[in-house]
């Protein structure tokens, strides 16, 4: 069997440039206006460049946005549950004329990642997009906040991409773009793929997924987001370290591939599990584990809306399925990992493993219990939450100093 299509039946549409091409298109892109992009917008040029976006060819039009906000489907039809936009404000977006030629430059640098031919501007309603996206227009949302301090005029065109920034030097081989996830999937025999979405490190409820989906798919990837995450969230290369030792001390050989993608993350919850299942189509995985408060935050979301509403879209709208797993916990009773299908005993005999717990229990220093997580992951996580506290000792005595 063959690993499912890319998104749309084609094949992978990478928009990075390579050789003498993007020789010309950099030494056109310094004659070109500059547009500094936010970090959301980055990661976007950057998943564009890569393939993870196939088949868009840059940010979206007013009509694109429009049915991707009220419908999650694209003017031509295909399905898309959150927008790809590129936002200016009015003072920029008065500055450059429809048809003209940007060079879109990172927000750390000075590096100009891609160049876009401007086809469209228009003004968009950010509240009627966050309602729709993220149900909730309350700015406490950490996505809403984003989408509102955006600018107010959204810029549509076609990308050429230039670089995929400061990824591939940071992470290395964690950092894998959807045609090297094929091939080596290919490369294992494995056609029944599927990726575990994570912003935190493993602990054992989030292995106990991954061993679940082992036991039906032929292998998982472990897809770490690389991008940026909300304060308090723990750091791509802490997460990366004590996902690679869990995966080296508990998992069987050449059944887990551990990999990166560039996003931040949205926080939509339901409509960024149906982009998550998305994207890891281009990436070549035929599921998708999505277990309780898949991208969630808060409560803004119910604990399994990101089940529902795969149910909720239209039959064949995606390749990539949804594994949808229950609450999961220890059970001291069953004398292990288990799930609400699983477990008859009661609320008292189990243990409700979460990272929001974990990371709350290691930032206060106290005492996390052994099945919570491997020790030799909490090893790594204490190390880094004990070099986090010598940080803020030595800002208080510099202060105190002064």
């Amino acid at each position: 069997m063959a690993l499912v299509n890319p998104h749309g039946g084609g094949a992978l549409k990478p928009l990075l440039l390579h050789g003498k091409e993007l020789a010309a298109e950099r030494a056109r892109a310094a004659t070109l206006p500059r547009i500094r992009v936010s970090s959301r917008e980055k990661g976007d040029i950057i998943m564009l460049g890569i393939g993870g976006f196939t088949p868009l060819d840059g940010f979206m039009t007013r009509a694109d946005w429009e049915g991707v906000c009220d419908g999650m489907k694209m003017a031509n039809g295909l399905f898309w549950p959150i927008p790809i936009t590129l936002s200016v404000d009015e003072v920029v977006a008065d500055s450059i004329k429809t048809g003209a030629d940007i060079a879109l430059v990172d927000p750390d640098s000075d590096e100009i990642l891609a160049t876009m031919r401007v086809s469209e501007k228009y003004d968009i309603d950010k509240a009627h997009e966050c309602a729709m996206v993220f149900k909730t227009t309350d700015l406490e949302h950490p996505g809403v906040k984003m989408v509102m301090e955006q600018g107010d005029i959204n810029l549509a065109g076609p990308v050429k991409v230039l670089s995929q920034g400061e990824f591939p030097a940071k992470y290395g081989e964690l950092f894998m773009t959807p045609a090297q996830t094929r091939a080596l999937f290919e490369s294992y025999g494995w056609s029944k793929v599927a990726a575990f979405q994570t912003r935190n490190p493993m602990h054992r409820s989030h292995e106990y997924l991954a061993k679940v989906a082992i036991e039906t798919c032929d292998g998982v990837m472990i897809h770490s987001l690389l991008g940026n995450l909300k304060p308090g969230d723990i750091p791509a290369e802490v997460r990366a370290k004590a996902i690679g030792t869990l995966i080296e001390k508990y998992f069987v050989k050449k059944t887990v591939v551990q990999a990166g993608y560039p996003l931040d993350m949205r926080y939509a919850g339901p409509r960024e599990a149906l982009l998550h299942a998305l994207f890891r189509q281009n990436y070549g995985c035929s599921h998708l584990i999505v277990g309780r408060d898949h991208a969630g935050v808060g409560s803004y979301y119910g604990p399994f809306d990101a089940h529902h509403i795969f149910d909720e879209i239209p039959k064949g709208s995606l390749e990539t399925q949804p594994l949808k797993i229950d609450w999961t916990f220890w059970c001291y009773q069953c004398g292990g990992m288990a799930s609400a299908r699983t477990c008859p005993h009661g609320d008292k005999e189990r243990l409700l493993v979460s990272g929001t717990k974990l990371r709350k229990a290691l930032s206060e220093g106290a005492e996390v219990a052994a099945e919570f997580s491997r020790p030799e992951v909490m090893a790594i996580l204490r190390e880094y939450y004990a070099g986090l506290t010598e940080k803020v000792e030595v800002k208080l005595v510099g202060h105190s100093a002064r």
